[in-house]
Order: C-alpha cells, then sequence, then structure tokens
C-alpha cells in the first residue's frame, strides 16, 4: 500500500503510518484507521496492517525523516547581510537577511544562518552548523560540527557574575572565560549559555538543551545527557554523561551529578548526586522514598484528624498532651 504521511494514532487516516510503543496506548489500535501501524514485536495488531519492530518509536522516527519536506535555504549570502572581511565560510553555506558575521569568525561548510543570526568576533564554529532567526553568538565561543541553535538562543553571555558589597553597588566580576560546545549538540530556542568568569562553560558531544533552559556560567555538561524546557543550572554546576531531566529542575551551584542519574520534572537539586540513581522532590531524594512520601501528603489531612481524635481522648483520659489545644 502506499502511506503519504506520518499521524497521531488518533488523527491517522487511511494513508497515514502511526506507532504504538506504550501498552497503554495499545487499545486504540481496534478503532485506528490509519493505513499502517508500528508495533512491537509481540502486539496484537487486530488485524491492522503492521511494521514490527523491537523499538517502534525509534522505527517512526526514521519514518518521520523521509516525510521531512521542510524547506532547506540554498547556498548562497542575502544581499543584506553583514560579513567582516577577515571572517571564513565555508563552502555550500547560506547565510540569510540582515545576519552579522564579526571580524575573524571561521565557520564550515554546508552552513545555514538564518535572518537576524548575530555572530560576533572570533568565533569558530565547525561543519553543517544551523542558527535559527535572532541566535546571537558571543565572542570568541567555540562550537563543533553538526551544532543547532534553535530561535533566540543565546551563547556566551556574561555570567552572572558580581561580588555584594554591602550599602554599595554591588562590583562586576569580569566574565572573560568562554563557551564551548561538542559535536552533534542542539540548543533549544531561547536558551542560554553564560560564557564561564575563567575557562570554558563545556556543553559536552549530543547534549540536547530544550527551550528556556539556563546554564550558568562555569558549568559542564557531559556527552548525551538531555535536559527538559526551563531547566536551570547555577554556577560552576557539572553534570554527568547520560543525565535526563525533566522540565523545571533547579540545580544549585558547584555540585556534581553522577553519570545516568535520572531527575523527575520539578525537581529541586540541592547537593551532590552519585551516579546512576533516579530523584525526584524538592529537595530531591530517590525517587521511591518520594512516592511514598507523596502517598503520606495526600493523606496528611486524614491522619490530623484522627490525631486530634487521639489527642482529645487523652485529655479525657487525664494524661498529659503536648502542644496547644486546637
Amino acid at each position: 500500500m502506499e502511506i503519504s504521511g506520518c499521524a497521531p494514532i488518533e488523527e491517522a487516516g487511511e494513508r497515514d503510518l502511526t506507532f504504538v510503543a506504550n501498552a497503554r496506548y495499545a487499545r486504540l489500535l481496534k478503532e485506528c484507521r490509519a493505513g499502517a501501524v508500528i508495533v512491537g514485536l509481540d502486539v496484537d495488531a487486530h488485524g491492522r496492517n503492521v511494521l514490527r519492530a523491537r523499538n517502534p518509536q525509534a522505527a517512526f522516527a526514521r519514518a518521520l525523516a523521509l516525510f521531512d519536506a521542510r524547506p532547506r535555504p540554498s547556498p548562497g549570502v542575502h544581499r543584506t547581510a553583514a560579513i567582516a572581511a577577515t571572517a571564513s565560510i565555508g563552502a555550500g553555506s547560506h547565510v540569510g537577511a540582515y545576519a552579522v558575521i564579526g571580524d575573524e569568525v571561521s565557520i564550515g561548510g554546508g552552513a545555514i544562518i538564518h535572518p537576524h543570526v548575530t555572530i560576533y568576533p572570533r568565533v569558530r564554529i565547525g561543519d553543517r552548523f544551523v542558527a535559527h532567526a535572532g541566535c546571537v553568538v558571543r565572542e570568541d565561543v567555540i562550537i563543533g560540527d553538526d551544532v543547532t541553535l534553535q530561535p533566540g538562543a543565546v551563547i556566551g553571555a556574561d555570567g552572572f557574575g558580581y561580588l555584594p558589597q554591602p550599602g554599595q553597588l554591588p562590583v562586576p566580576i569580569p566574565q572573560i572565560g568562554t563557551v564551548e560546545i561538542a559535536d552533534h549538540a542542539e540548543v533549544g530556542a531561547n536558551t542560554t549559555i553564560d560564557r564561564a568568569a575563567v575557562g570554558s562553560t563545556r556543553i559536552g558531544r549530543g547534549v540536547k538543551l530544550d527551550n528556556l533552559v539556563q546554564v550558568a556560567h562555569g558549568c559542564q555538561i557531559g556527552d548525551g545527557t538531555m535536559l527538559a524546557a526551563q531547566t536551570g543550572l547555577a554556577g560552576s554546576t557539572r553534570i554527568g554523561r547520560d543525565v535526563l531531566a525533566g522540565g523545571q529542575v533547579g540545580f544549585a551551584g558547584h555540585l556534581r551529578i553522577g553519570d545516568r542519574v535520572q531527575i523527575a520534572a520539578q525537581s529541586g537539586i540541592p547537593s551532590d548526586v552519585p551516579a546512576g540513581v533516579v530523584v525526584a522532590g524538592t529537595p530531591s531524594m530517590d525517587i521511591g522514598l518520594w512516592r511514598r512520601c507523596m502517598v503520606a501528603l495526600r493523606r496528611l489531612p486524614e491522619i490530623l484528624v484522627r490525631l486530634r481524635v487521639v489527642e482529645d481522648r487523652l485529655r479525657l483520659d487525664g494524661e498529659p498532651t503536648d502542644g496547644d489545644e486546637d
């Protein structure tokens, strides 16, 4: 059969491909109208046309790539772009309208620089760089190959460095370091990665940062780590490899987070976390303990009522009690 597109299982039509990766959605196969479905090796397809895969979601991602028809700009430089005479841009690159590229910038081949991108002097960027509209890359930043910046990302802004002076204005601490981003990293829309006061803020190979993530000065993020939207890292936090953090996670400064740690959304991380654990809550704790605490929290009103009943009985028995009476 001919497939013309991909769609969610609830919306897929007779010429669409969809997938089921979670057992909770397998029940939808009975009413699904999709032309074909990617499912696991042992899923009951209820008579549907299927493609079976060990990892249906990964297979569906490959299918989406086949249907990715988003326009790709042709090589060339828009007439309104401002490129310094000392800048170097590799073959096959596109520079969009009103982009600004400063002195001594070096950009590899196959780059796509969308409108209104600003790249400060002495920046070094590898091949196949993509910077969407409105991105800013500050001076002396180093970026590897196959790095993508989504719209509004700011790389290398000054870190939040001030010395408090009681009764006086805070003293600014010059942020003279830089940012280094390794190959295959992606930075979400309006995400900010601050330059270090000294040395470098480092983003590892294959790191994926969602929208509105804040990486403060001097932080280091290990290879393969993924941080969801609105996550914030205070200064000098060091995150290991293959860490997964949900949305709105907050890291206190000067922390060490081990490899393969998983962190639930909206958790607060006040101290170091050893490798390989799963944590949740504020302050963070082992996720098993956190779940038990959440169950107890929901029962707290009932427990308080029962406690008052016990206290009343003790008073009637003439035994002493602590605390004030309600």
